[in-house]
């Protein structure tokens, strides 16, 4: 069984998941840091009240702008997405990526970088790990760069493809080389659009199905699964 096959046999299960859920590149950078040891729904309850504003400014004035958030106190910044968790040391996270952001000239001058560049360049950003790189990568810059997540790890250890312990780089290599490898004739366009499907398929695949107690009865992949042997 290889990755591409299991890739399939996701998306034939479930379809086409249109990811990553924003209005704009930088709402993906700040989900992206966000997200970080909670669940999404968290995120988006803190995007919403940056969106709001919450109540220290008028109605509908949003405060999800690089801009603002750089001169937001911190307290009030850790308000505004204590439903995230960790608000002060997100807090502490965002601000440090806005100051950065700004001072690299925003979204437009980044783009420019070529993407090894563009990613060394994130990863030096105080709070940006690799799997918070790849997400601004992959979902704000359309850059062809696999993200690993402990969903990830779990689905694929479990199906006896990869030992649980392999590091992040390893197994980011190994999708990318598998893909391109095996479909030279792709554009980076359409590895991108691959690599985005193939990360919101497995984690709806472990949130729904590979659990941390997995549902093995629902799974779409359990005859190929080394966990039920």
């Amino acid at each position: 069984m290889t990755l591409f096959s299991i890739y399939q046999k996701l998306f034939a299960q479930y379809g086409p998941q249109q990811w990553w859920p924003a209005d704009t590149p930088f709402e993906v950078m700040v989900g992206a840091i966000l997200t970080q040891n909670t669940a999404w729904t968290n995120v988006e309850k803190s995007i919403a009240q940056l969106k709001r504003g919450g109540h220290m400014c008028p109605p509908y004035e949003s405060l999800l702008t690089p801009g603002a958030i750089d001169q937001l106190p911190h307290e009030q910044l850790g308000e505004l997405i204590h439903a995230s968790g960790y608000f002060n040391v997100k807090a502490t996270r965002l601000k440090n990526f806005c100051h950065w952001y700004l001072e690299q000239g925003g979204f437009d001058a980044l783009n420019r970088l070529d993407t090894a560049s563009l990613r060394r360049h994130l990863l030096s950003v105080n709070g940006v790990g690799p799997e918070t790189a790849d997400d601004m990568m992959l979902y704000a810059f359309n850059r062809p760069i696999f993200v690993v997540d402990a969903y990830t790890r779990r689905i694929f250890s479990r199906l006896g493809i990869v030992d649980d312990a392999i590091k992040y780089e390893p197994l980011r290599e190994r999708f990318e080389l598998e893909f391109i490898g095996k479909r030279k004739r792709m554009n980076d366009d359409e590895h991108v659009a691959h690599y985005n499907e193939y990360h919101a398929l497995i984690v709806v695949h472990a949130k729904d199905v590979c659990r941390t107690k997995p549902q093995c009865g629902q799974c779409c992949l359990r005859r190929q699964c080394d966990f039920l042997k």
